[in-house]
């Protein structure tokens, strides 16, 4: 039973593994995806084919054939683990690239709050200029007369409700942005939660975690990869192993005579 076992784990370990190379391979060669599919599939099959067709008959192959073999089913796995890396590294890049996108729009948000605010602040200034004069006539006690401080408010009042507007519109104009900022951080927090366990992993390996997270779940995609495709070809060689084996011993027991026979 674990002879059966282990071939059919290491075929359906093959096959999640072809998927994962086909789907792959499909991105990195994506114009033409149905071609390049049907070519990654019959490889897929034909590694597993070739390397239980080898094992059994090791012995009995010349040593050209069993060589060019061999290194066919090394160049098929690598083939599929290139597959599987890829499909996995654009699975990653997919999800981080919301984080990237809505920083930049928050980087542009940014900048034109600061502009907004610009405007506020030149606005106040001139109002305290306005305010500075004002207080120089109140000074020099000069309240009443064309020229008093009442004469110049007067004067002001277009100049200052202008100014006033632009304040209240660039601050209005502000609130929507920071709405729409918050929007944006709070989208950025949920992926970076998703994208929470990765972390700890650079944590463990390197000091600066946030500037290493790529490597780490490059590191992490790398490991997969090495254990994925080998992992299904020698199972399935193993799976070979243990039936040859079963079936030699039944057939030991086949062949040998019976106590009343002898």
């Amino acid at each position: 039973m674990i002879s059966y076992l282990a071939l059919i784990t290491s075929i359906t370990i093959a096959a999640v593994a072809a998927w994962f190379s086909i789907a792959g391979l499909v991105t990195i060669f994506s114009a033409s995806t149905l071609a390049i599919a049907i070519m990654a599939g019959v490889l897929e099959v034909g590694k597993l084919v070739t390397a239980s067709w080898l094992y059994r008959n090791w012995k009995e192959t010349g040593v050209l054939l069993k060589s060019y073999l061999t290194l066919a089913v090394i160049i098929l796995m690598f083939i599929t683990s290139m597959g599987i890396f890829g499909y996995l590294s654009k699975a990653h890049l997919d999800q981080t690239a919301p984080v990237q996108n809505n920083s930049a729009q928050v980087e542009r948000i940014d900048n034109r709050i600061a502009r907004e605010q610009n405007r506020i602040d030149s606005s106040e200034r001139v109002l305290t200029q306005l305010d500075s004069a004002l207080d120089t006539l109140i000074d020099y006690d000069k309240i009443n007369g064309p020229e008093g401080m009442i004469a110049v408010r007067q004067q002001q009042e277009p100049q200052r409700q202008n100014l006033n507007s632009t304040i209240d519109s660039a601050q209005q104009v502000i609130a929507d942005l920071e709405d729409e900022k918050f929007e944006l951080t709070s989208q950025i927090r949920a992926i970076e939660l998703e994208v929470g366990p990765v972390k700890y992993i650079a944590e463990l390996i390197y000091d600066d975690a946030e500037s290493n997270l790529d490597e780490a779940v490059r590191l992490v995609i790398i490991i997969i990869v090495f254990v994925f495709d080998p992992l299904a070809v020698l199972l399935l060689i193993a799976a070979n192993q243990s039936l040859v084996r079963a079936s030699a011993v039944s057939y030991t027991h086949l062949t040998l005579p019976t106590n009343r026979e002898v």
